[in-house]
């Protein structure tokens, strides 16, 4: 870190953005779509974990659980809740596919705090892939299941006749923004989060405002602690928010 914090001229010098390179895992050459990468590596590492908690930590599945099969069924527990309560019984079917996007989020975002590691979802590209996976899933759900009275959700009834268009216009341009937003928030606040920290860190290479760089990033860390598990939370409970306008759009 000293070496990165000083530059040739002696100034204070460091690259915060630096952590999010997607570089190869095998040699130096250019990346294609087939390339195992550090995101691959990370993203295979987090299907790892996940396998291990909730396939190998509850294969016994004791009466009395263990500390591992306890903390898998709290988690199943509470997102299938949150399920049912912002859906409604209807919406439980499709808890499977919403506690994927919940565990993949929240253990990318937590190994991603480990030092030296790599964080997928602070990349545009992966978090784009999963906001507008739920856009295209929930609109085509929306349609299956209510072919054009879908379109409803863009009709406010209960207004004015002379706002209608109006507010149905708005309502088009929040719909198609949803996906935009839900990829952007999470990436925004995880590569916010660790490129702070960075910042933080290369300041502590100069002795006399070290401690207080230290206790600043411990801070922001612990936050950052925080932040990992919210914006996975915040992430399914849209999720949940714009499946729920799919199944019920007259609500």
């Amino acid at each position: 870190m000293a070496e990165e914090a000083h530059g040739e001229g002696g100034g204070l010098v460091f690259h915060p953005l630096d952590q999010f390179k997607i570089s190869p895992l095998f040699g130096d050459g250019p990346i294609a779509w087939y390339t195992p990468t550090n995101v691959t590596l990370w993203m295979g590492i987090a299907l790892l974990c996940i396998i291990a908690l909730f396939v190998l930590g509850t294969r016994a599945r004791d009466i009395i659980p263990s500390r591992v099969q306890s903390v898998a069924e709290l988690m199943y527990g509470f997102i299938y809740k949150m399920v049912e309560d912002v859906t409604g019984h209807e919406g439980a079917k499709y808890f499977p596919y919403i506690f994927t996007l919940f565990v993949f989020i929240l253990f990318t975002n937590y190994l991603g705090l480990i030092p030296m590691s790599f964080t997928p979802t602070s990349h545009i590209a992966v978090t784009a892939v999963l906001g507008f996976g739920v856009f295209i899933a929930v609109t085509l759900l929306g349609f299956y299941k209510h072919g054009t009275h879908f379109l409803g959700l863009f009709w406010m009834t209960d207004a004015p006749l002379i706002l209608r268009p109006v507010i149905a216009l708005i309502e088009v341009i929040s719909y198609f923004v949803r996906p935009v937003s839900h990829s952007i928030r999470l990436a925004g606040n995880i590569m916010a989060g660790h490129a702070v920290i960075k910042v933080f860190a290369g300041f502590a290479a100069i002795a006399a405002i070290s401690p207080v760089s230290i206790a600043a990033i411990v801070a922001i860390y612990g936050l950052e602690v925080l932040v990992a598990g919210i914006q996975a939370y915040v992430f399914t409970i849209l999720t949940c928010v714009y499946l729920k306008d799919a199944l019920h759009p007259g609500h």
